[in-house]
């Protein structure tokens, strides 16, 4: 009976306070992907059940679609605990980096991938809170060979930047093809 305790006591002390909100936004999510199943999977005619293309997504989504009910439901029968709208806005505040993301993805078309690559990489480690000289430096080494790796030796498809076209012409060809 003391290990049920001493599991119930840990429950409740590492308990979140948003458990109902990620339950309602989760059954809200699983129960569009059920609207869309029958669009974008089809049941095809003289094939066996378990060759069907629509067999796996189905079964995936209906069990979302379950587990997220009870999921719901357990959430819903919970004793209530202070703080749901703070870690909320805590789960919100993870948004900030898909922003620096879409900012870096649209700046590699102008600025090139290495030298986008490079700055995300540097402001990344700066916001993570990392200040010293040889983090920054690891950083903006890691992002030479990241994209080195990718557009010079996997020949890896990305937009060469506008600002290459202001190199010489030399220069011009190697940074369209390798930078």
């Amino acid at each position: 009976m003391t290990r049920i305790k001493y599991f119930q006591e840990l429950f409740q002390r590492y308990r979140r306070p948003g458990d109902l909100v990620f339950a309602i936004i989760f059954l809200l999510f699983a129960l569009f992907l059920l609207s869309q199943l029958g669009e974008q999977t089809k049941w095809v005619k003289r094939t066996k059940w378990f060759g069907q293309p629509s067999l796996w997504p189905s079964i995936a989504v209906w069990g979302m679609v379950i587990f997220g009910a009870f999921h719901l439901l357990g959430s819903m029968v919970s004793p209530r605990i202070y703080g749901r709208l703070k870690e909320v806005l805590f789960w919100l505040r993870s948004l900030e980096y898909v922003l620096y993301f879409l900012a870096y993805v649209a700046i590699v078309p102008l600025a090139g991938y290495l030298p986008s690559t490079i700055l995300f990489a540097v402001f990344i480690i700066l916001r993570a809170g990392f200040r010293r000289p040889q983090q920054l430096a690891l950083a903006a080494l890691f992002a030479t060979c990241i994209a080195l790796i990718f557009r010079g030796f996997l020949q890896v498809k990305i937009p060469a930047g506008e600002i290459y076209q202001h190199l010489p012409d030399a220069l011009r060809a190697f940074a369209l093809t390798y930078l």
